[in-house]
C-alpha cells in the first residue's frame, strides 16, 4: 500500500469536498439539467475508475441542492451501450439493482461510526433500491439492509441522440441525519456509477476506493451544505 493511499484510509476521509446548494422549496423530479432547479447548482465531475485511472466517455457530472426536508442529486451519465432490466419496475424497489446500469449515492452523517451509511441508486429506467448499510451489525440481519425505506422518489430520462442518461434522487433528509439541516452540515459521500454490459462493464467513482469494492468507507469524500 502505497504512502499516500495509506494516509488517505487513516484519515477516514476522501480529499474531496461536494456542494449542495439550498433552495427554499421542494420541487418537483424532471431529470432535466436545464430546470430552473438544476441549471445553476453546484457541481462535481467523477470521471476515474475505483482504482484511480481514466474511464474514457463516462465522465459523470453531479449536482446537488438541498431544502429544510430533502436532498436532490442530478447525475448526468454519458454512455456507450445501455444494460438494462427487461419488464422494470418502477413503483416498487428492486433489489439487486446494481447487476444493471446504476447511479449511486454512499452517504453517511456519522463521522465516527463510519461504517454505517445509506446507499441510494437509480436506474436509466426510473427502476430504484435503497439500502440500510450497517458493517457493525452481525451477519444474520444482512436482510434488513435492502427491507429499510427511506421513502426515496428518483426520476429517469434517457437521451438516445446524445447519448447521455440522467438519473435524478430526492431523499429525505431524516433518514441520512437526524440533525435538523443547516448550512454547513456535512456529511460523509461518495458517487458511483456501474454502466455497461458483463461483458465490457465500466465502473466509475467520484472518490477512487482502491478497490473492486465500491464499500470502502474510508475513502469517501464530503458533502456540504451551503446557502
Amino acid at each position: 500500500m502505497g504512502v499516500l493511499l495509506f494516509a488517505l484510509l487513516m484519515a477516514g476521509d476522501g480529499s474531496g469536498v461536494a456542494t449542495s446548494r439550498y433552495t427554499k422549496a421542494d420541487f418537483a423530479l424532471t431529470a432535466d439539467p436545464d430546470s430552473k432547479a438544476w441549471k445553476t447548482a453546484p457541481r462535481v465531475v467523477a470521471e476515474n475508475g475505483p482504482n484511480g485511472g481514466a474511464v474514457a466517455g463516462h465522465r459523470t457530472e453531479i449536482r446537488s441542492r438541498w431544502t429544510k426536508e430533502h436532498l436532490y442529486f442530478l447525475f448526468l451519465c454519458p454512455y456507450e451501450q445501455l444494460y438494462l432490466k427487461e419488464d422494470p419496475s418502477t413503483t416498487t424497489e428492486t433489489n439487486n439493482l446494481w447487476e444493471w446500469d446504476v447511479a449511486e449515492v454512499f452517504v453517511g452523517a456519522d463521522f465516527d461510526k463510519i461504517r454505517h451509511y445509506r446507499e441510494y441508486q437509480v436506474s436509466p429506467q426510473g427502476e430504484w433500491v435503497d439500502l440500510d448499510i450497517d458493517w457493525y451489525a452481525p451477519p444474520s440481519e444482512a436482510e434488513k439492509r435492502w427491507l429499510w425505506n427511506s421513502g426515496m422518489q428518483v426520476k429517469a430520462r434517457v437521451d438516445k441522440d446524445k447519448k447521455i442518461w440522467y438519473g435524478e434522487m430526492k431523499i429525505p433528509i431524516r433518514s441520512i441525519d437526524s440533525r435538523p439541516p443547516s448550512a454547513g452540515t456535512e456529511m460523509r459521500i461518495n458517487f458511483y456509477r456501474i454502466q455497461g454490459p458483463p461483458r465490457d462493464r465500466k465502473f466509475i467513482a467520484w472518490q477512487p476506493t482502491h478497490s473492486a469494492n465500491y464499500h470502502v468507507p474510508e475513502a469517501f469524500g464530503r458533502l456540504r451544505l451551503v446557502k
